[in-house]
Order: structure tokens, then sequence, then C-alpha cells
């Protein structure tokens, strides 16, 4: 079964030519990808991810305001009823940032799964996407399992 991930630019971020690498790498690894290009809302995502059963949200930010862009998206993603959904954040996440690990820990504390860097082969997110899934599928088939016995 193929697997459906939303791709898209938050904010007021302009930059396309991420996503659009992105979008064909996650593609060619099999994905279903929904590209909602630039000057995404966290709406927007959140809409997606419901409409299409998206097992991962990927948001791509390169101007340096993530951290203003995405307070208060996991409290979207859960008051939509989402919380199993897979989030990763990559690119140029803080203005100055000097210490990625500080940016890191950031955006782990508000709710993402992963946090990549700018500097992040496409190949290395598939990677951990796929591993991330399976883990959560056999999480879910557990929970299925303990419940019906």
């Amino acid at each position: 079964m193929t697997k459906t991930v939303i791709l898209g630019v938050i904010g007021s971020d302009a930059h396309v030519v991420g996503i659009t690498i992105l979008e064909q790498a996650f593609e060619a690894a099999g994905f279903d990808v929904v590209n909602l290009g630039v000057q995404t809302s966290q709406t927007e995502f959140v809409d997606a991810a419901d409409e299409h059963d998206a097992a991962a949200v990927l948001v791509s930010s390169l101007y340096g305001h993530a951290k203003q862009d995405c307070q208060g998206f996991h409290r979207q993603i859960a008051d939509a009823g989402l919380e199993d959904v897979t989030t990763y954040i990559g690119g140029n996440l803080a203005v100055g940032q000097d210490d990625f690990e500080e940016t890191r820990a950031f955006f782990r504390e508000i709710g993402f799964d992963r946090v990549f860097d700018s500097e992040t082969d496409p190949e290395d997110a598939i990677e951990a996407l796929r591993a991330d899934l399976d883990m959560r599928s056999a999480e879910t088939e557990r929970e299925s399992q303990t419940v019906s016995a």
C-alpha cells in the first residue's frame, strides 16, 4: 500500500526548488506526494493531511522564520484528530542559526518527529520516514492485537 505524504513550504516562504526536489525524490521512492507548494498555512497542511489520509506531513522552510510559522502547528494536528501523522521539518529554520542542535531541540519540543538541516540529502529523509512509518505500523498492529485479545 502506497503511503501518502503532504509536502509544502510553510508561512510566507516562497522557496520552491527544495520542495520540488523532495517531491521528485519521494515519488521515486514510491510515496504518493501531495505538494501544497509555497506559502502554505498550517491549516492547509492539516486539511490536506486529513483529506488525503496522509501518513506524514513534511514541512519545509528556508527563509529562517519557521519557529514563528510553526507555533501551534501540532495543536492543530491534534485538534483534527491526526496525532498519528508523522511530522518532519527541514531547511534553514532559524535566522542566524548557529547551533543546529538547539534548533533541532526546539522543533522536537514543539512536536516534530524529525528535524533536518538544509544540507540533508533527500535519501536520508526517505530512509528515516520509511523507518518511522514501519515502526508506527508495528505499534498500531500491536495495539489492535491487544484490543482484540
